[in-house]
């Protein structure tokens, strides 16, 4: 469990740093181009301190040195990092001060863990580190849950090692019948679920109780409610939402920066910008297998070929499984349309 220093209620102080000299740490509270907002690990008037700073620039690049005994320590080649994000919300990091209001990252120290995706030319963006656990937030209606991208999101919290912990929001948007419909088999393979409405505060407490005592990232399409639930979990946030088309049904970007906020229950959560598409990271169809928490007693049993896709092979146990209802046939068809985007 990561612990951060206290996050009570804010107050117009906390937006000045402390008067230090020297280097100190802190973690990444906001990102916002290429600014930064640090919460420093000292403190002033009992306040937790906020200081805006600026990113050191070889932060951005690989740098290789000279490795010869004779010749002096020098940079022989600077390559630029293949993520998109050198600092995210939730890193840990070292400051320098330039003055009693603001600082220069020297360094960012080793992440526990991470949510990140595949960018722009196969480069990785980092979205929030050092996470306990992901909240995937989907609405049961408008927009209708697409179950096939909420398998994208599983997959990438079971891959970065993270807890994940489904919100079926909008819940009095839909019956029982449809609620189970579209959000039953999550429970059955063992998913937490947890049917919210920020609309009609059904749920509330419940996830108020799951993200007590840990940092959190809610992640989701756009349009599903990621930031009003957050105003009915802490009322005084006043974050942006927006309505959703009444012809398309879509939703529109209204959080359009990654932020880290202490709950007054106690708990960190990030809000991050909807995603219209969640692109995987680079893995193999082994890892991707590993995914798929419920394939697991199956892979244990051999099938007939030892080197078996689960494809079209005869007595696959997997395909058999799909077959039989003893695994969800959709989550194995899942399986094998995100196996295409793996490496071999």
């Amino acid at each position: 469990m990561n612990v951060l220093p206290d996050n009570g209620r804010a107050s117009a102080s906390t937006d000045r740093a402390p008067e230090i000299d020297g280097a100190y740490e802190g973690i990444v509270l906001r990102v916002d181009s290429g600014q930064y907002i640090v919460h420093a690990d000292v403190e002033k008037n009992n306040h937790p301190s906020r200081v805006p700073c600026t990113l050191r620039g070889n932060l951005r690049k690989t740098l290789t040195y000279s490795t010869s005994g004779s010749q002096p320590r020098r940079v022989t080649k600077a390559k630029r990092s293949v993520t998109t994000d050198v600092v995210a919300v939730g890193d840990r990091v070292r400051i320098s001060a330039i003055d009693p209001q603001s600082g220069v990252i020297e360094e960012v120290l080793p992440r526990d863990t991470r949510f990140a995706r595949s960018s722009f030319r196969g480069r990785e963006q980092t979205l929030v580190t050092n996470l306990d656990q992901l909240v995937i937030v989907f609405a049961c209606a408008e927009p209708n849950p697409d179950l096939w991208r909420l398998d994208r999101w599983l997959v990438s919290a079971e891959f970065s090692g993270l807890a994940p912990l489904i919100i079926a929001n909008k819940r009095d948007k839909v019956d029982d019948a449809m609620f189970t419909d579209r959000f039953g088999e999550f429970q059955r393979i063992g998913y937490r679920v947890i049917a919210t409405s920020a609309k009609a505060g059904i749920g509330i407490d419940a996830l108020r109780a799951e993200l007590c005592g840990r940092i959190s990232a809610f992640s989701g399409p756009s349009g599903v409610g990621k930031s009003s639930l957050l105003n009915a979990l802490q009322p005084g946030l006043k974050l942006a939402t927006g309505e959703i088309g009444e012809v398309t049904f879509k939703g529109k970007h209204t959080t359009t920066v990654r932020e880290l906020i202490p709950l007054e229950s106690g708990g960190w959560v990030a809000d991050t910008p909807g995603l219209r598409q969640l692109d995987l990271l680079s893995m193999t169809r082994e890892e991707l297998l590993d995914c798929f928490v419920e394939f697991e007693p199956f892979l244990a049993r051999p099938c007939r070929f030892r080197n078996c896709r689960h494809e079209n092979e005869p007595d696959c146990i997997l395909k058999a499984a799909a077959a039989s209802g003893e695994i969800p046939a959709r989550r194995y068809e899942s399986f094998l349309a995100l196996a295409g985007e793996t490496r071999g």
